[in-house]
């Protein structure tokens, strides 16, 4: 007999508002408009729901307002300096850090501060008065940050039955995405709500946890049949994505693993290329290498947009940026400066941030002389010391300058910011939020100041802040009963990874944490030697090398087409030079799952391997690494690599016996002498187009060309000439 389920009893939550939005608008697609009932959102916003109802049961105010990381570690760096404490000794973002491990574990700052006074560690002692007075100031300013959305949110259930037992009636299924990656917190609170029916559903792949230092626990997946004794598990084991060849050289690498439930995935979409891996020379060439065979495949008809560079660290990005410059190739780093980031959008967001509620002191103070006010640092001084002297916000004090002597030179300017401040909060439910956002604009004289002198940073910035407003208007258009807290509670809450615009013609970059749950046909695994992927602190840690593990079949994964492994003999990283040798996760795939370049006679990192072949085709020309790669065998500390049984127990012979002709670097064709200015070209990525100008850089040009349908780009002739001809 069916017993049909209304949409909104019904909590599906999963880890980007991306994913959430695909899931509604999928199940809107299947069950037509009342789908939307469903509360499918991130654990963030589950949270930030649940506590706009409640939350003033926990002594904070309904109208709290979310703080980001970098409003947190403002209020850090403000603590840290009022204590004295260097800041070179105490770093805010570990300090983040700690507070964030201390709160996932449920440890308040009594406690923390307790546990401190009892090790005898000054720096833990210090760490504790800073989480302390942290947490009295965010309670003051009525402001949460991430950790305590889900923090509060499980307190209030376990602190208030009726709360609790309101939920556990209202949720008749509760589903949950991504579980391998769930931390205690996130663990607690879907138990909680799941408690009254257990009538829960969790979605999940243990081999793709890779978040153990954001405090996901592995251990959530592996036990959740033995805390759910009658769970059914259901097998997903056919894969959509990647081909035959991807497939099974991603199922090779993570078999090594112990800590994992196991599984036989396959796919039907064929075998596919073999992927490939290429060694060059140093971070250049293997920079040159991925750009080369970009433009390869953009010629061949691909899009930029279908490539995907993904590093182990975000320092690994500078010579890949530095080459797709040169080259013309169109990039984003995804995990760079976030568009909510830029200081003229944290400005704007700030205002209505202190419209929604005026005691948050962090954008307070961000906005107070932005535009310049002539308000000066002993008067803020004076407003913040007032304001902890008589136990109310600064906002409070500032409205009030004139009854305060130590404030009598700014307190005119002071009460004139608060008023215009006060009338823009009158004008929120008289109009719409776009219209208020636009009256927020002139009334502070923001665009103003940005027009005043039009430089191309300011006119960039002047952009960036009237885009916000597509955001808003974006907003409204999904939620028309939403108002200025639900706007700034979404944008709170918005990461990186769903402002990706697919749509965008170029090549993405990112750390292979951020690709998780992304795609793209052609995949490139840049830094693949040992000490950079894995990591030279995984090396010898057991759990810290599965996780490594973990996160290079997560990087696997994400190609559908093409996967590309690439490492370099040496490397410089933060001003060192090292040499290295290719991962132990390379090594790992079977030879008729990877194929290996190879050329006689190089002794890689101390170890001799066997090198025998030039890759071909056109991207052999690409830095003065070309022809690197390496053989099937080599060892680990003297013994087997590990998962690996057909690895011979010899070494090779030294490299230093053998002898080869070096061969001459590919030339760029001899016609890449003779463009000029104002020739008419043809490039295989970019189309027809005209030479601008040309600039003599030594043995080479800069060459900037106007592309009909690309626009303007920047090439150096001898790379260009390969791709590109007079017409």
């Amino acid at each position: 007999m069916l017993d049909p389920c209304e949409p909104w009893r019904i909590i599906a939550i999963t880890f980007t508002n991306k994913a959430a939005d695909e899931l509604k608008d999928r199940l809107e697609k299947s069950l037509g408009p009342e789908a939307r009932d469903v509360w499918a959102m991130t654990f963030h916003s589950a949270c930030a729901r649940i506590l706009r109802r409640d939350i003033d049961r926990l002594g904070y105010g309904r109208d709290f307002t979310i703080y980001d990381t970098t409003d947190s570690g403002s209020l850090i760096k403000r603590i840290l300096k009022e204590f004295d404490l260097d800041d070179k000794t105490y770093n805010h973002r570990s300090i983040l850090g700690e507070i964030s491990r201390s709160k996932d574990a449920m440890i308040g700052p009594e406690e923390y501060c307790a546990a401190a006074a009892k090790s005898g560690d000054p720096r833990r002692r210090n760490y504790g008065r800073v989480y302390q007075e942290y947490e009295k100031r965010m309670q003051s300013a009525n402001a949460v940050d991430f950790d305590d959305l889900i923090l509060l949110t499980v307190r209030l259930l376990k602190e208030q039955p009726d709360v609790l037992d309101y939920y556990q009636r209202r949720f008749r299924y509760v589903l949950i995405d991504e579980y391998q990656d769930t931390n205690n917190l996130q663990y607690e609170l879907s138990a909680l709500l799941a408690g009254g029916r257990n009538n829960i559903c969790v979605v999940g792949d243990d081999d793709q946890s890779i978040y153990r230092f954001r405090g996901a626990t592995i251990e959530n997946i592996l036990s959740f049949e033995k805390q759910y004794k009658n769970a059914r598990v259901i097998r997903l084991e056919q894969n959509y994505r990647s081909t035959g060849h991807i497939l099974e050289a991603a199922n090779a690498v993570i078999a090594n693993n112990r800590g994992r439930k196991g599984k036989n995935l396959w796919t039907d979409r064929g075998s596919g290329n073999v992927p490939q891996l290429y060694i060059a020379g140093d971070e250049r060439d293997e920079a040159q290498y991925v750009a080369g065979k970009i433009l390869a495949g953009v010629s061949g008809g691909e899009n930029f947009r279908d490539h995907a560079v993904l590093y182990r660290m975000n320092a690994q990005s500078n010579q890949l940026e530095f080459a797709f410059k040169r080259n013309g190739i169109p990039y984003r780093v995804i995990g760079g400066t976030r568009f909510f980031d830029r200081a003229e959008i944290k400005d704007v967001l700030a205002y209505l941030c202190v419209l929604a509620n005026p005691s948050d002191e962090i954008r307070l103070a961000r906005i107070v002389n932005q535009p310049p006010r002539g308000i000066g640092q002993t008067s803020l001084e004076a407003v913040q010391r007032l304001a902890e002297e008589n136990g109310v916000s600064s906002y409070v004090i500032m409205s009030q300058a004139g009854e305060y002597p130590e404030l009598s030179r700014a307190a005119v300017r002071l009460r004139a910011f608060t008023a215009m401040l006060d009338e823009l909060r009158g004008m929120e439910t008289e109009m719409t939020l776009p219209e208020l956002y636009d009256e927020v604009l002139r009334r502070t004289g923001y665009t103003a100041m940005l027009e005043a002198k039009l430089t191309d940073e300011n006119q960039t910035r002047l952009e960036n802040v009237n885009e916000l407003k597509t955001n808003i208007l974006t907003y409204i258009k999904e939620n028309p009963e939403g108002g200025l807290k639900g706007f700034l509670d979404e944008i709170s809450l918005y990461t990186d990874i769903d402002s990706l615009d697919r749509t965008q013609d170029c090549v993405a970059m990112m750390t292979m944490h951020a690709a998780k749950g992304l795609e793209f046909d052609t995949v490139f695994i840049v830094g693949a030697e040992e000490g950079v992927f894995p990591g030279s602190r995984s090396i010898g840690e057991p759990e810290e090398m599965e996780e490594e593990r973990r996160l290079c079949y997560v990087a696997m994964t994400r190609a559908r087409k093409n996967l590309y492994f690439v490492c370099a003999r040496h490397r410089m990283l933060f001003g060192r030079t090292v040499s290295g040798r290719p991962s132990r996760f390379v090594d790992e795939i079977p030879a008729e799952h990877i194929r290996r370049p190879s050329e006689t006679g190089f002794s890689f990192g101390g170890e001799t391997d066997l090198w025998d072949a030039r890759p071909e085709g056109p991207t052999a020309g690409y830095g003065s690494g070309y022809g690197s790669g390496y053989g099937q065998r080599r060892t680990y500390g003297g013994g087997r690599a590990p998962g690996r049984s057909d690895y011979r127990e010899s070494y090779l012979q030294p490299a230093a016996q053998k002898t080869r002709k070096k061969e001459p670097l590919p030339q760029a064709p001899k016609e890449s002498a003779s463009f000029s200015v104002g020739d008419r070209v043809r490039h295989k990525a970019f189309g027809e187009g005209t030479v601008v100008s040309i600039q003599p850089t030594g043995s080479d040009a800069l060459m900037e060309i106007e592309f009909e349908s690309a626009g303007r780009k920047r090439l150096m002739r001898n790379t260009a000439s390969a791709f590109m001809k007079k017409i």
